[in-house]
């Protein structure tokens, strides 16, 4: 028998600190503050602009290498990685901006830029691995968190950029640069695998709505501020108020630990997994008894089945013990069980989860990387506003993505992909709205879009999980995240950008205005999510029998592993 105990205080410090760094890992959002100023200053046409933007997304979702390494280093080396990423990427761009005559040639940027917000795949994998391991009962609810701060990252850079920097470019890239690895070095210590509580905690769904009620004010509040500093113009004492309210609510998930120090008493019980394997050789029972922590390096499907049972047999045992018929060949994973790369990339679910979640990030950042030049072309000069409300929008998407996703898996184990299809279904309606460019439907489609963008990072994230098991899940969902930059070049590099270039070489300007801009860019837009929609009804039929095993009774089933 294996007996495993493991106990230890909450991992509600290093939630709190990643949502810190979850704003952080947001730095990409920050493209459209400075793109304009790149291109006026350094002379870029729009196709150049527009492909510094695809490398504004394949820095921030290749994250292939940190994927790689989320099982080999601890999460505070990968938030390490991240941080200097950022200091020597931005710190380049801040050079080129701030002193044009050093003439860094354009491949240079592009590169850096690549650096410094491939920071967020380092930032993001380190996180999100980490705090699901720690919560594994409880994935949807912790993905749509920390992707909503995330999303939310955008109005929060906002409000600094222009509060703090006076809209700067200059200023927020060596704020990006020095601000971020400072943020890093102070958090990455709490930030650390705990072991997990596999048990039903009383007070763990008041702490999680608690995180989520904070997260709402404190968007509500960034966006508020956001239009009211634009519109009043607000003196400096003021804008300053506002700043320092919006640092407190971003530390208000430290309550968490900080009540639980203060009140011991009411501190969870640790909960206790024990489970007992009969290992047989040659017709005897040997028993062993081993008592240690559940470490969140180890997946959940692991702590539950077979524990290693192969660390504790050598090869040469095994194949004596399978060549007596006492143990059964390692059979290949199903839906549901831990997965390595390899084994989920033959999986037919695995490609429809992909080609959804490409179709529907892949559309939503061409419009979030042209969204500058959208307003303008709309006649909107301010386009902070637009920005802040996309960046709203997204946050409420994500976190709305993860709670109802979590709710209705639960109630009726209905697959989370579900929410992907309707979405899907709302990004071609804002679409047609951007492609219409009638009066007043620019905020509600940027409003539309954001909610639908956030959406399918909050579901894609735990489904993986779910499907393809949390061993390897820093692989799987750094593949899965290919489809935004693989997106970008398509739709906005080689659509948007050709597109835009030639409407203006028609108007002989520079800036292309009015809606034939981005027009046709919109409709084919639409008509891919049209086809997001079809292939992810489909995926959703096929996973429902997974969902409804690992969802009977309400609560989240912990698969046993395969391995024997």
């Amino acid at each position: 028998m294996v007996n495993l105990k493991g106990g230890t205080r909450p991992p509600w410090v290093g939630l709190g600190a990643s949502v810190w760094m979850q704003v952080a890992a947001g730095n990409s959002y920050n493209f459209p503050h400075y793109s304009h100023s790149l291109k006026s200053v350094l002379g870029f046409n729009q196709k150049q602009l527009t492909m510094l933007g695809v490398a504004n997304d394949i820095g921030e979702n290749v994250g292939l290498l940190p994927g790689i390494f989320c099982n080999k280093l601890p999460p505070w080396l990968l938030l390490l990685i991240g941080g200097f990423a950022c200091f020597f990427g931005y710190g380049v761009l801040w050079l080129s901006l701030s002193r044009p005559a050093l003439n860094f040639p354009y491949w240079l940027l592009w590169i850096a830029l690549c650096v410094a917000t491939n920071s967020s795949a380092w930032f993001s994998t380190a996180l999100l691995v980490t705090n699901m391991r720690n919560f594994p009962l409880s994935r949807g609810t912790v993905a749509g968190i920390l992707k909503g701060y995330g999303g939310l990252s955008a109005a929060v850079f906002t409000e600094i950029y222009s509060v703090s920097l006076h809209n700067s470019s200059s200023k927020l890239l060596i704020f990006l640069a020095l601000g971020i690895p400072i943020i890093c070095f102070v958090t990455m210590y709490f930030v650390r695998p705990c072991t997990p509580a596999l048990g039903d905690d009383p007070s763990e769904l008041y702490n999680f709505l608690f995180v989520q009620v904070t997260s709402v004010v404190l968007g509500i509040y960034v966006l508020t501020t956001t239009f009211v500093d634009n519109v009043f113009c607000l003196s400096a004492p003021v804008s300053y108020t506002f700043l320092i309210i919006m640092v407190l609510l971003l530390m208000a998930p430290l309550a968490i630990p900080v009540k639980m120090t203060l009140y011991p008493s009411i501190l969870s019980k640790s909960f206790v997994v024990e489970a007992r394997v009969s290992e047989p050789n040659q017709g005897n029972d040997v028993v062993a008894e081993k008592t240690e922590p559940l470490l969140g390096a180890t997946s959940a499907g692991d702590n539950l089945g077979s524990f290693h049972e192969s660390e504790s047999m050598s090869e040469v045992d095994m194949l004596l013990a399978e060549g007596e018929g006492a143990v059964k060949k390692k059979k290949r994973p199903r839906r549901g069980e831990d997965f390595k790369i390899s084994e989920a990339m033959v999986k037919a679910d695995f490609w429809l989860l992909f080609l959804v979640y490409f179709v529907g990030v892949g559309s939503g950042v061409t419009v979030l990387n042209n969204l500058a030049q959208i307003g303008i072309a709309q006649g909107l000069h301010n386009t902070k506003i637009l920005l802040s409300l996309f960046s709203f929008c997204n946050f409420v998407g994500r976190l709305g993505g993860g709670v109802v996703s979590e709710y209705f898996v639960r109630l009726k184990a209905l697959p989370r992909t579900i929410w992907m299809t309707c979405t899907q279904v709302v990004m071609i309606i804002a679409y047609l709205l951007f492609a219409s460019a009638l009066n007043g439907t620019l905020y509600a489609a940027t409003s539309l879009l954001g909610i639908c963008y956030g959406v399918q990072f909050s579901t894609m994230v735990p489904t993986a999980s779910e499907l393809f098991g949390l061993k390897h899940f820093g692989m799987i969902f750094n593949f899965m995240s290919l489809g935004n930059p693989l997106g970008a070049y398509l739709f906005s590099g080689l659509l948007a950008g050709y597109l835009y270039d030639n409407e203006a070489a028609k108007q002989h300007t520079a800036s292309c205005l009015g809606p034939n801009c981005f027009r046709v860019t919109f409709l084919v837009l639409a008509g891919l999510c049209s086809l997001g929609t079809l292939l992810s009804i489909l995926l959703t039929v096929r996973i429902r029998p997974v969902y409804q095993m690992l969802y009977s009774g309400g609560s989240f089933r912990l698969p046993q592993t395969s391995n024997h």
